[in-house]
């Protein structure tokens, strides 16, 4: 029997409070969660040190990263448009690694200022090269494994781009010394897999490479913490998997004589079930006999796309409107706003219409799509149908409302559009 999730951690009574307050939809976020997850990720097992690095594309908002700022989380940035827009929100240039598909255009301004550069080419590092000969670099190397509930987010192995093909060591070599560069860090990123011994194996593959490296300090083992948001699904346990990962290095320290410092790149883990989005009910349709019922939302993949992009599963809380319940549970298919077909919230992987056993749902009724704090708002196919970008609210642990991101009226919309004459 598929059970009914539950409100992570707004009340009723907030839910109702925020939609009269904000409209709908709205992304809420939770300043306490976020605090707390903070906490775990900084107490990750380590042997010799530990630095945590918030991946910022998870969630950019500026108080999102103000709160990270003030616990003592490192940024780890995938564009210098990142990188720029952390130092803008006040984190010091040496706070920040830039990892990123696309060489910077301004590299060398942005090394200047202090940020890490994080080589995850062959091209990339003789760029950085060229620019900065005898100075220290990073570079990222793909292991040859990963992990990912899907193959859209495993990140290691053959089908994959991200990084240095790990076979390819002696060419980074080559490219170091023709340049006197100095590798002083190590990076490799597996996925958002939840199997603690691939990430195990990846990280003593991950300190193999780091022996070929004399100069290497540093050992980044990136993300790949799963996070369950359905309650059926496991979310990662850090005790679990770093205990483990800190008695290789402790034996790495031993063999070789050098102590790694560690450092991880959390995203989802420190944001995804402490941001929730707050629907109302803009109408329900049925298909006949052998169909569906379909809840209709004022929100879909303009705000969230994952669903349409990984199939992925976000727990739906019925909330109703007038604070009265029927107790009744009924099966739905729930779609979205959009005019797309792909705009559909419970679908299968590769498309199709899922059913999902929820409380009633009426005209009106807010629906709570949780597990919404990462990868939702800043990986949303804004403005698409031209829905204005969505508002965002921070709920403290005193339960009051901040508005943290105004919604878009009309004219921001198109603002940047250049009328010509034809």
């Amino acid at each position: 029997m598929q059970s009914i999730e539950k409100l992570k951690f707004l009340t009723e009574t907030q839910v109702r409070s925020i939609a009269k307050q904000f409209g709908t939809p709205v992304f809420v976020y939770s300043r306490e969660g976020i605090e707390k997850s903070c906490d775990t990720a900084l107490s990750f097992p380590n042997a010799f040190g530990l630095t945590v690095r918030y991946a910022m594309k998870a969630n950019p908002n500026r108080t999102v990263l103000e709160i990270m700022k003030r616990k003592g989380i490192h940024i780890d940035a995938s564009s210098e448009y990142e990188a720029q827009r952390a130092i803008h929100y006040g984190f010091k240039p040496e706070q920040i690694m830039l990892t990123s598909q696309e060489l910077a255009k301004d590299l060398k301004e942005l090394v200047e200022s202090g940020v890490v550069f994080n080589a995850c080419s062959l091209r990339q590092l003789e760029s950085f090269g060229k620019l900065f000969p005898g100075k220290e670099v990073s570079v990222r190397f793909n292991p040859g494994l990963g992990s990912g509930h899907t193959k859209k987010t495993d990140v290691g192995g053959k089908t994959s781009s991200f990084g240095v093909w790990h076979e390819d060591i002696e060419k980074v070599k080559e490219i170091a010394d023709a340049y006197g560069l100095k590798i002083f860090k190590i990076h490799t990123h597996i996925g958002s897999g939840s199997d603690p011994e691939v990430w195990r194996a990846v990280a003593q593959v991950s300190l193999d490479i780091a022996a070929r490296f004399p100069d290497c300090r540093i050992l980044d083992l990136g993300g790949g913490f799963k996070v369950g948001r359905m309650e059926d699904e496991k979310t990662t346990d850090f005790q679990t998997i770093g205990k483990p990962v800190a008695e290789l290095f402790r034996e790495f320290a031993s063999k070789y004589g050098t102590q790694l410092h560690l450092e991880i790149e959390p995203g989802s883990f420190l944001m995804v079930n402490n941001g929730a989005v707050v629907s109302a009910v803009d109408d329900v349709v049925s298909t006949g006999n052998g169909g569906y019922t379909f809840v209709k939302l004022d929100s879909g993949m303009d705000l969230n796309t994952r669903p349409s992009l990984y199939a992925a599963r976000h727990p739906l809380v019925v909330v109703s409107a007038e604070g009265e319940h029927s107790g009744k549970t009924a099966e739905y298919v729930y779609v979205g706003h959009c005019c797309e077909s792909g705009d559909l919230i419970t679908q299968a992987e590769g498309g199709g219409p899922v059913p999902r056993i929820t409380g009633e749902a009426k005209l009106g009724d807010y629906v709570v799509m949780e597990g919404a704090g990462a990868y939702c708002s800043s990986m949303s196919t804004k403005n698409y149908n031209s829905f204005p970008e969505t508002a965002e609210v921070l709920v403290g642990a005193d339960g009051v409302f901040q508005l943290i991101r105004k919604r878009q009226n009309l004219e921001q919309i198109f603002q940047n559009e250049i009328p010509v004459s034809l």
